[in-house]
Parts: C-alpha cells; sequence; structure tokens
C-alpha cells in the first residue's frame, strides 16, 4: 500500500508540476530547495516531509486535498468499488489488486 502512495505522489506532482509548465529545476529553487529536490521526488529516490508537501501544494497552488483526488471524475462502480475496498482485510485487497493487475495487462495485450 505505501508503494501505490509513493508513486501516486511522484506521478502527482510530475502530472501539476508539468501543468503548471515549469521544470524541476525551476520548482525546487521556487520552494528553496536544492536544485535535485524535485527531481529526487519525480523520480521516487526520496519523498517531501510533511512541511516539503504543504509546500509543494502551496507553490502549485491546490489544496492537500485536491492533490489526491484524480483529474478525472469517478464513476459510480469506482466510488462503490472504493467503499467496498476499505471494509476488506488487506489480504483481500492484495488478491483484488494482483486480480486487476492481471487484467489490465490482458487488456493491454488485446
Amino acid at each position: 500500500m505505501a508503494e501505490l502512495l509513493e508513486d501516486f505522489l511522484r506521478d502527482r506532482v510530475t502530472e501539476l508540476r508539468m501543468r503548471k509548465n515549469v521544470s524541476e529545476y525551476e520548482m525546487s529553487l521556487s520552494l528553496g530547495r536544492c536544485k535535485g529536490y524535485v527531481q529526487g521526488i519525480s523520480s521516487g529516490r526520496t519523498l517531501p516531509s510533511m512541511s516539503g508537501f504543504f509546500s509543494i501544494c502551496d507553490y502549485l497552488e491546490i489544496s492537500p486535498g485536491d492533490f489526491f483526488k484524480s483529474g478525472t471524475p469517478r464513476s459510480e462502480e469506482e466510488i462503490r468499488m472504493c467503499d467496498y475496498l476499505v471494509k476488506l482485510p488487506q489480504s483481500d485487497v492484495t488478491f483484488l489488486l494482483n486480480t486487476a493487475e492481471f487484467l489490465v495487462e490482458k487488456n493491454r495485450k488485446k
């Protein structure tokens, strides 16, 4: 679960930074960090601290809640699925994750 969150954070910082049309270098310096700070986050080598995360949100002009919202509206089925997932034991969530990964890969090959 932590790995999924780290991947999401890395990808979301990159997505929002690109939407703002700034380089990793420029964003790092604007945040008052070393020039490779954002590149380290984007590559998955490092994670921001909580205060760093809030600074990133401020820089991107979004709330922390908006940071975790996907750009695509969720369907009724996705919302229901999420509601059920939080009620399952971890072993069942892992099983469903593996099944979803299998189905995505299967459909990708078509």
